[in-house]
């Protein structure tokens, strides 16, 4: 078959058993049965019957997905081959294509069971996670105006004691509760620093510069340090 020839017809019948992928640009060719190798996949969906996939103007099926890493499902998928290189990348490509061996595989490697797995087991513990990442993001980004850092006050609350001492040392501060950004309590073994940690990375994660202190509350000529109170510090140029 050429590479300008229809891989599809009225039928699925009509299928050629060699079939070529344009994924985000990255050209693969590979056969029907690899392809439907894993039951269950959204790979095995996608070509089981009439494919459910549109074609490029070649007649290649089109995968609208950054396909640089593609290679390593493909080779796990022909030969049982776990890949040693990209982990995180290729584990993420297994999650999209829904190679559940793959996944499980991977998820027993060094880099994803401790990063991954372990820390997105934590944060599923701390309430309104993901979404308290971005109240911190926009509430920086809304301070940024003419100026070079913008300052984003986190309070941190591990247990249900720590909520009521939270609370306390909250109206000493005469906050803007709407101001301030709250976390916990949470049932699981990582502590405050651990949290904070995860914080600043996810932020990074997203592009930002970031950096975190205990929050120093200035009274005239003294200055105090608040426990549960912490200061993320955005730098934009």
């Amino acid at each position: 078959m050429s590479v300008s020839g229809k891989q599809l017809s009225n039928s699925p019948q009509g299928l050629s058993p060699i079939v070529q992928l344009n994924i985000g640009g990255e050209i693969y060719t590979t056969t029907l049965s690899t392809l439907k190798r894993c039951s269950g996949s959204k790979l095995f969906d996608l070509f089981n019957g009439q494919p459910k996939l549109r074609t490029d103007s070649e007649g290649r099926f089109f995968i609208d997905r950054d396909g640089k890493y593609f290679r390593y499902i493909l080779e796990y998928l022909r030969t049982n081959q776990v890949p040693t290189e990209f982990v995180k990348e290729v584990y993420k490509e297994a999650l999209f294509y829904d190679i559940e061996p793959l996944v499980k595989i991977l998820e027993e490697s060094p880099v994803i069971f401790g990063e991954i797995v372990g820390k997105k087991q934590f944060l599923a513990r701390v309430p309104n996670y993901s979404e308290n990442i971005e109240v911190i993001i926009r509430i920086a980004r809304a301070e940024v105006v003419a100026s070079r850092y913008s300052n984003v006050i986190v309070c941190v609350a591990r247990t249900e004691d720590d909520v009521g001492k939270c609370h306390d040392a909250f109206n000493s501060l005469h906050m803007d509760k709407e101001s301030v950004v709250k976390f916990g309590p949470w049932k699981a073994s990582p502590g405050i620093s651990d949290l904070l940690d995860c914080i600043k990375a996810d932020i990074e994660q997203k592009g930002y510069n970031v950096t975190y202190m205990t929050y120093v509350a200035d009274k005239g000529f003294l200055s105090k340090s608040y426990d549960y109170f912490y200061k993320f510090v955005f730098t934009w140029w």
